[in-house]
């Protein structure tokens, strides 16, 4: 019996490494591609390895960071996460606090619509946001958090509720005997709490925010404000052409912070998610 479970657990494991190796192989290829010179990748194809001869070197990272205003859209691309990420953390750890503390039919139905609004497709709203970003100044990288707080919300208030209810009420009782008042007792007792929601959180949602290209076109005006996934399709010359060698170059820039923070976090990740799981 013992035999048999471990080559069950080798077979599995044979296969999950090949699995992740067909998912690591396109980020590999992508690479490789960014250290060819624009020739190679057109002539000989995209799936070779760099020779000697084809070796381009940092030239396709020094154009791709030159060109096209890198520098100014991984700026704009880090504003709208970091103020995206703050405001979900921050707002709907504190709703998730109120609807799992406030037993009522209007907390209730708050937690059902955070919980609605995570199936609900986002095509069928697109048309009506942008003409709702714009009327209300929402379309510029300083202010587009509002819009990604509304969107995030629905995952971030599930998770966080699903931690507070397995949170003893009796801790916050016992700031509140000892004069805090409800803001006290959440920033200083409840949120410390929360850490590993909040991380897992924090990642996942940084995750969509830096990797979103649908969104920010069709609220931002592309001809001032561009964030790294936007930027990527300018790689383009007359009739057409692309530029694969610094668009390559860019997706590198532009996958490798997100994969280091993915993979640094990738425990805390597990964690939380466990955590918000404990009660239903």
């Amino acid at each position: 019996m013992a035999k048999r479970k471990k080559i069950s657990n080798i077979n599995w494991s044979i296969l999950l490494t090949i699995l992740a190796l067909l998912y690591v192989y396109p980020i590999i290829m992508i690479i490789f591609n960014s250290l060819k010179q624009e020739t190679a990748i057109t002539t000989n194809g995209a799936f070779t390895l760099p020779t000697s001869e084809t070796f381009a070197g940092l030239a396709n990272y020094v154009n791709a960071i030159e060109s096209k205003g890198f520098l100014q859209s991984l700026g704009y691309s880090l504003l709208i996460t970091v103020t995206s990420v703050a405001a979900i953390l921050i707002c709907c750890s504190m709703c998730a606090w109120f609807i799992t503390r406030v037993k009522s039919k209007i907390s209730q139905a708050l937690y059902f619509l955070f919980v609605f609004s995570m199936v609900v497709p986002f095509q069928m709203v697109m048309f009506t946001l942008s003409q709702t970003a714009d009327a209300l100044k929402l379309n510029t990288p300083y202010n587009i958090w509002v819009i990604y707080l509304g969107f995030g919300a629905g995952l971030a208030v599930f998770m966080f509720a699903g931690f507070m209810k397995s949170v003893p009420l009796e801790v916050e009782e016992a700031s509140m005997i000892d004069g805090c008042n409800p803001l006290q007792t959440f920033f200083r007792i409840v949120l410390p709490m929360l850490r590993p929601t909040l991380v897992s959180v924090g990642i996942l949602e940084a995750m969509w925010v830096w990797n979103d290209y649908l969104l920010p076109t069709l609220v931002l005006d592309i001809k001032k404000y561009k964030t790294i996934p936007m930027l990527i399709q300018y790689f383009r010359g007359s009739y057409g052409r692309v530029e694969m060698g610094p668009m390559m170059a860019c997706i590198t820039l532009t996958v490798i912070p997100i994969v280091i923070v993915y993979l640094l976090g990738q425990k805390h990740i597990i964690k939380g998610v466990a955590a918000g799981a404990v009660k239903g």
